[in-house]
């Protein structure tokens, strides 16, 4: 039993003395130092519904809110329940927040969104 006491002293040494060694210190300016790997940008297309559809023309009254109007022949989607069902072109005329658009591919139903993606 006594040669087992100097290496658990022995041991027991080691142990404190690791530890004592694994002190860290947070430096908050090296932490603000490091770029972060995320940019987040803010969505800026036309986003929009659809008003009410003309199967007869293909066309298609689309809805804006103030200062997303999309431009003359852009093309945008239309998406019912997320999934993608319609592309259209925007073909005017304009008023208020109202604008036309000729339905290129696909189908429509009011209440449908409007994106450009």
């Amino acid at each position: 039993m006594k040669s087992a006491a100097p290496f658990n002293l022995l041991i027991a040494g080691m142990l404190v003395a690791g530890c004592a060694a694994q002190k860290s210190v947070f430096n908050p300016a090296s932490a603000a130092a490091v770029p972060p790997s995320v940019i987040v940008t803010p969505e800026n297309s036309p986003a929009g519904k659809v008003l009410s559809y003309n199967s007869g023309a293909r066309f298609v009254v689309l809805n804006f809110p103030n200062g997303q109007m999309p431009g003359m022949e852009q093309k945008l989607f239309l998406y019912r329940n997320g999934l993608k069902v319609a592309e259209v072109q925007i073909t005017g005329p304009q008023m208020n927040g109202n604008i036309v658009a000729d339905l290129i591919a696909g189908g429509a139903r009011a209440g449908d969104d409007v994106r450009d993606q």
